[in-house]
């Protein structure tokens, strides 16, 4: 069968429905295996420690091994040894110190898996995290409970503080009240001292005052005795007939009893003159001389009860 026939023929080619599906499949199963089957995840190189050496190690001689290159079964020929020159050894440098020297960062390497797997974190690390998460809220708490305790602590303090200034005021009132208790005492104290002075102040005026009536009263009852004394002798003197030329001048005394009003109860002689005209001429002029003047006051009758009376001849 020729080609042009197979052309012309209807049954030559398949549908172009079925043909434009296969084709949206292939594709969207090829889409898939680039999404799901590579793996996106990078893990970012660790950092490494260099060292760096003054003098470089003698290099070992080994002997040089054939390698296959990847995706090849045919071997090469065999290729005679070379014995590789020794270098020449360089200077010393100086020893600089240890630095990190970072690899450099590799490009993700596109692998195509036959399963697709979704990218998951590993369990250890959300544990881990969850751990941190814990301490954290431990710590957290822990700083909390640690500033409450300060503020307490603070509270504490501050509230100890203005009991101990309450404390101070009250000691303080209660010694300003004592002080004034004790100056009230004092001044109680010194009050009843000035009255009880002022009391025997007045008292020893009082005393005085009467020392000085009775003083003065006693002087007057004196001057009062003296008086009506003196007007007895005189009135007795009076009625007194003298004998002529006595010589000398003669005393003669005697006890005269009176009753109120100046009457004469008896007369007696206590001292004789040694003259009996004499004693006889004073003793009538007693008797004559009655009633005798007395003091209006009664109560100085009992100095003139009993009367001492003196007489001399010549005055």
């Amino acid at each position: 069968m020729s080609a042009s026939i197979l052309r012309n023929s209807p049954h030559s080619e398949p549908k172009s429905a079925l043909a434009g599906a296969l084709a949206v499949f292939v594709h969207l199963f090829f889409v898939a295996l680039l999404v799901f089957g590579l793996n996106w995840k990078d893990h970012p190189p660790e950092g490494m420690t260099v060292d760096i050496w003054t003098e470089l190690p003698k290099p070992v001689q080994e002997p040089v091994k054939s390698q296959l290159l990847p995706k090849q079964s045919v071997p090469e020929p065999l290729k005679p040894k070379i014995e590789p020159q020794q270098p020449k050894p360089e200077p010393p440098k100086p020893v600089p110190q240890k630095t990190i020297v970072e690899p450099p960062v590799k490009k993700p390497d596109i692998a195509v898996k036959q399963k697709p797997e979704p990218v998951k974190e590993s369990p250890p690390d959300l544990q881990e995290q969850k751990k941190k998460e814990q301490e954290r809220a431990k710590e957290q708490e822990r700083i909390k409970e640690l500033e409450k305790q300060k503020e307490l602590e603070k509270k504490k303090e501050f509230e100890k503080k203005q009991e101990l200034e309450k404390q101070k005021e009250l000691e303080k009132q209660k010694e300003l009240e004592k002080q004034k208790e004790l100056q009230k005492q004092k001044e109680k104290e010194q009050a009843a001292q000035r009255q009880r002075e002022q009391e025997a102040k007045a008292q020893r005026e009082a005393e005085a005052k009467r020392a000085a009536q009775q003083a003065a009263a006693r002087n007057q009852i004196t001057n009062e005795i003296s008086k009506y004394k003196a007007l007895i002798l005189a009135k007795i003197r009076s009625r007194i007939v003298m004998p002529p030329d006595l010589p000398g001048n003669p005393v003669v005394e005697f006890n005269v009893t009176l009753l109120p009003g100046g009457d004469i109860l008896d007369v007696r002689l206590s001292r004789s003159s040694g003259y009996a005209a004499f004693d006889s001429a004073v003793e009538r002029a007693i008797f004559l001389s009655k009633p005798l003047p007395l003091p209006p006051d009664p109560a100085l009758f009992n100095e003139f009860r009993n009367l001492n009376i003196t007489v001399h001849y010549r005055e």
